[in-house]
């Protein structure tokens, strides 16, 4: 079980917080680790995985022209992404995550690692650039990892 994600959960539950997620290149991993904890459905209201371009604009209300001048992988996107997830659920949290998990899909301008994560919280996004090393797993999991972490600091005033 995820130490960071166990922290968050038991901050959301403590402070009556709901929270919502949006994911992309960690595919439910974020949610999952949510869920290890019995009481989960406590503090989660609405997760949605949208791996496509379409689903996220469908969905979440990307605009495609963001997508088009500033790429899938963008703090514009995450953020679109995340504001997407609160509107439809109406959690008092949201969590928004787009990036490049390999081992492939990388170039120059966008590598493998590159992972956008972004918060609401209070009327506010707060974005964040992510370059990690290692396998496609272990992008994935600490990019899970720094996102509890940086929600934890979010909701506690930190950042």
């Amino acid at each position: 079980m995820s130490e960071a994600a166990y922290k968050a959960f038991k901050l959301l539950r403590e402070k009556g917080l709901k929270i919502s997620a949006a994911e992309s290149c960690t595919g439910g991993m974020f949610t999952k680790l949510l869920t290890d904890f019995p009481g989960s459905s406590a503090v989660l209201d609405l997760s949605v995985i949208t791996y496509a371009n379409s689903a996220k604009e469908k969905l979440l209300g990307v605009s495609r022209r963001s997508i088009e001048e500033y790429g899938v992988v963008s703090k514009e996107v995450a953020c679109q992404m995340v504001k997407g997830a609160a509107r439809i659920s109406g959690a008092d949290v949201g969590v928004g995550i787009t990036g490049i998990a390999g081992p492939d899909g990388g170039s120059e301008s966008k590598p493998v690692g590159l992972v956008w994560t972004a918060i609401f919280f209070g009327g506010n996004v707060f974005a964040f650039e992510l370059r990690l090393c290692g396998t496609r797993d272990e992008i994935r999991r600490n990019t899970c990892e720094i996102v509890y972490s940086n929600l934890c600091d979010v909701i506690n005033k930190e950042i």
